[in-house]
């Protein structure tokens, strides 16, 4: 009984790995299949706060350039769904479909920034 047990606990952790292993195939895909050009056309709703580069313009407003495009895509769609609060990014971010959060967290995440040290 004790083999049965531990082949059955085999066949899930392969069966979570594959599932796991999916998830980030699929995740990765669709950031490789998203438009930075057609990112950069729908940002001109974020750049009011967020800059025409992602260089946040306010306190309130982070800088987009340069982060990455999953964690972009994942705040977006937290601002969408509600699960991530903000009173100007819920409504923003409300009528963004995948693929447009897809294109937008491509564009800023394919600015770079040029990071200055101050002088000594």
């Amino acid at each position: 009984m004790k083999v049965f047990q531990a082949g059955r606990d085999a066949v899930a952790a392969t069966l979570t790995t594959l599932a796991l292993a999916s998830g980030l195939a699929a995740a990765s895909g669709s950031a490789l299949a998203a438009d930075p050009v057609a990112g950069r056309q729908k940002a001109g709703m974020c750049a009011t706060c967020h800059g025409p580069l992602g260089m946040g313009q306010t306190p309130d407003a982070p800088h987009l350039a340069g982060q990455p495009a999953i964690y972009l895509d994942a705040q977006l769609k937290a601002f969408r769904s509600g699960a991530r609060r903000h009173e100007v990014m819920n409504v923003m971010a409300r009528p963004l479909s995948d693929v447009d959060i897809a294109n937008l967290a491509a564009w800023y995440a394919s600015l770079k920034i040029d990071v200055v040290p101050p002088p000594d």
